[in-house]
């Protein structure tokens, strides 16, 4: 007879539990890690990065070992995108992205969330699974993020994360965002 494998359990109900304490606390992070760039306090805000993004896997981690809850299914992507969103508002806003960047980065966060929300609307299910592309475009994301931080808290060493190197990955992210948010628009057509 063979043998299938587990189906993953269905989230569970509770609120508060590890996991869900430490998504809580990256979302408390955004302003901390806002305030610190508004503030030109970029080694204090890298490794605040750092550490949310440890949080991130830590978090991770734990929920798929317990599995996860209702509350953790929204509370750990909606603190993700806040933290990385916010820093790509921030770092624009004080000159060390280019706006056009934040701005488009913040599109297609809209285009993402209005998407789920019409289908939502029109009864549609929604499932959000992350294609490749946007895997790889949250990476790069968060690599950006994190060299401009680390740049210019005096955290980096200009052999390999000079302003050429910035320039290639701020293109990475565009080309990769504009991928992702054209795949997620492709896969929400074809759900109606």
């Amino acid at each position: 007879m063979p043998v299938s494998a587990p189906l993953p359990r269905p989230p569970g109900n509770a609120v508060v539990n590890l996991p869900n304490v430490i998504s809580f606390a990256r979302l408390c992070a955004v302003p901390a890690a806002v305030g610190l760039v508004l503030h030109q306090a970029f080694a204090a805000a890298f490794w605040l990065f750092v550490a949310a993004g440890a949080s991130d896997a830590v978090d991770g981690w734990l929920a798929r070992r317990n599995g996860p809850t209702l509350v953790g299914t929204v509370l750990d992507p909606v603190a993700d995108k806040l933290l990385l969103v916010s820093m790509y508002v921030t770092l624009a806003a004080v000159h060390e992205l280019p706006d056009w960047l934040a701005i488009l980065v913040v599109f297609r966060e809209v285009v993402i969330l209005g998407g789920i929300m019409v289908l939502a609307a029109t009864g549609q299910k929604v499932t959000i699974r992350p294609v490749p592309i946007s895997k790889l475009n949250t990476l790069l994301q968060i690599v950006l993020v994190a060299l401009t931080l680390a740049q210019k808290g005096g955290l980096a060493a200009t052999e390999w994360s000079g302003p050429m190197v910035t320039q290639v990955l701020g293109w990475a992210v565009a080309a990769s965002t504009l991928a992702s948010g054209a795949a997620y628009v492709r896969i929400g057509a074809r759900a109606r």
